[in-house]
C-alpha cells in the first residue's frame, strides 16, 4: 500500500531540503548526545529513526509505552541494524522520579526532543483526561525544559501541531498554552518547535483504524466534511529533526502548503484505501445499515461504509499552520515555512495558570468547565464549541 498515492501526493514534502542540508544534519547528529521524550508513539519512532540512521555519540528514547518500546527496537535492529554510539531505552514517564533520576545519571543532553502528547480531541470529553492532557502537553514540557536548561541543552525541541493555530479543541489549545511556556523558556534555553499535519496511519488515527477495521472485518467509518493536511511518518520525522537542528531560537516549523500538500477528505481517503486492497466502497445510510452488511458486501469484494457530516465536540472543518498575527519567514527553505516569534509572554498569566491548576488538583476533584474557563483566560479568543457529542459516541 502506498501511502503517498492514498493521500493524493507523488513524491515525498521535504526531500529537496533534506538532501540540501543532509551534511549539516549529520554532522550535528554524529557529534550529539539525544534524548527523545514520547520516542515510542509513531511521530518519536520517525525522529528515533532518523537520529539513529546517522550515527548519534549517545540516543536515549524514554516511553511509557513498553510494548511500543519494544517494536522500535525490533524495528531498527531489523533495518538500521546497529551504530557504534550509546543506543539505549527506558519505559518511564517523563513526569516520575524515575525520569528525574535518569536526567542526574545521564550528564546531560546537547538535544532533548520531546514527542510526548496527548493527540486526540476526543480525550476533552471527561474532565479526568482533560487534566492529564494538561500534565502531558503542558506542565511535563516546563519539568522537561527546567532539566534541559539546568543541564546546558544546546537545544530544546517540542512538538506542537497545526490544531494551534486559531485552537477550537481543547487539545489544540494546550499546545498553543503549551507555546506559550516555551516562549518564557527561550530566554534561557534555545527552543524550537514545529505545527505540521496529521500523520497518516499513525498509532490511533483514524487511518489506522482503517487497518483495524480490515483486519478485523468490520465496516470503516469516517468523516465527510472534515479536511485535512497529511504528512507521512518519515515526513514527520524529518520536520522534527530539522526543526531541532537547523531552526533559530523560537522558530516554529510547518510544511508549506503546494501541489504536494493540499487538504484531503477523510471519505475519499477510505475509498482509495478500500480500492487499494481490492474492495469497492459502498456507503451506507446508517452504522446500524453498515454492521449488518457485513457478511453480504465483503465475500463480493466490497466493503460497507458510513460517511456522515461530524458533528462533534473540538472538529474544525479545515487546518491551518499559522495565523495572521504571526511573521513568517518563507524563504529560508524550500518546502518549510518558518513562524519567527520575538520572546514575548505574560509571566503572570503563566504562573497563575499553574498556580490554579495546582489548585484544582489539590481540591480533589474539579469539573471540565473549571479547564475550560482557565483555557479561555489564558487565550481570550478561544473558539471552543461544545456540542455535547464526542468520537466515543460515534463508531
Amino acid at each position: 500500500m502506498n501511502i503517498l498515492s492514498l493521500i493524493g501526493r507523488s513524491e515525498p514534502l521535504f526531500a529537496a531540503d533534506i538532501e540540501r542540508r543532509e551534511a549539516e544534519l549529520s554532522a550535528a547528529v554524529a557529534g550529539g548526545r539525544f534524548l527523545v521524550i514520547g520516542g515510542a508513539g509513531s511521530i518519536g519512532q520517525a525522529v528515533v529513526r532518523e537520529i539513529f540512521r546517522r550515527g548519534p555519540r549517545a540516543l536515549h528514547v524514554v516511553d511509557i509505552s513498553e510494548n511500543n518500546m519494544v517494536e522500535l527496537v525490533r524495528d531498527l535492529r531489523s533495518t538500521l541494524g546497529y551504530i557504534e554510539g550509546d543506543f539505549r531505552t527506558f519505559a518511564i514517564d517523563c513526569g516520575s522520579v524515575e525520569f528525574d533520576a535518569l536526567m542526574r545519571w545521564s550528564g546531560g543532553y546537547d538535544y532533548i526532543l520531546n514527542l510526548s502528547a496527548l493527540k486526540h480531541v476526543r480525550s476533552e470529553k471527561d474532565p479526568f483526561t482533560l487534566m492529564r492532557m494538561v500534565d502531558v502537553n503542558i506542565l511535563n514540557t516546563n519539568r522537561t525544559l527546567d532539566w534541559a536548561r539546568e543541564q546546558g541543552a544546546k537545544k530544546y525541541f517540542c512538538v506542537s501541531t497545526d490544531k494551534a493555530a486559531n485552537p477550537v479543541n481543547m487539545m489544540g489549545a494546550s499546545k498553543r498554552i503549551m507555546e506559550m511556556f516555551l516562549m518564557r523558556a527561550s530566554v534561557q534555553l534555545p527552543i524550537s518547535t514545529a505545527r505540521f499535519a496529521n500523520v497518516a496511519f499513525s498509532d490511533g488515527s483514524l487511518l489506522h483504524g482503517f487497518n483495524q477495521r480490515l483486519a478485523k472485518r468490520q465496516p470503516l467509518a469516517a468523516p465527510r466534511d472534515v479536511r485535512r493536511y497529511f504528512v507521512t511518518p518519515q515526513e514527520s520525522g524529518e520536520l522534527c529533526l530539522m526543526s531541532c537542528l537547523l531552526g533559530e531560537n523560537r522558530d516554529i516549523f510547518f510544511p508549506k502548503l503546494s501541489e504536494k500538500l493540499h487538504l484531503t477528505t477523510f471519505d475519499a481517503i477510505a475509498v482509495k484505501y478500500l480500492a487499494a486492497h481490492g474492495y469497492e466502497a459502498v456507503p451506507c445510510a446508517s452504522e446500524e445499515e453498515a454492521r449488518a452488511r457485513v457478511e453480504e458486501l465483503i465475500p463480493r469484494g466490497q466493503w460497507p461504509c458510513y460517511f456522515a457530516d461530524s458533528d462533534t465536540t473540538g472538529e474544525k472543518d479545515f487546518e491551518e499552520f499559522f495565523t495572521e498575527r504571526e511573521v513568517l519567514d518563507m524563504a529560508r527553505f524550500e518546502s518549510l515555512g518558518v513562524i519567527r516569534n520575538e520572546p514575548v509572554f505574560d509571566a503572570v498569566r503563566l504562573d497563575g495558570f499553574e498556580r490554579r491548576i495546582a489548585e484544582l488538583k489539590a481540591a480533589g476533584v474539579w469539573d471540565k468547565p473549571d479547564l475550560v474557563a482557565l483555557f479561555h483566560e489564558m487565550i481570550p479568543d478561544f473558539a471552543h464549541m461544545e456540542t455535547g457529542t464526542y468520537l466515543d459516541s460515534r463508531m
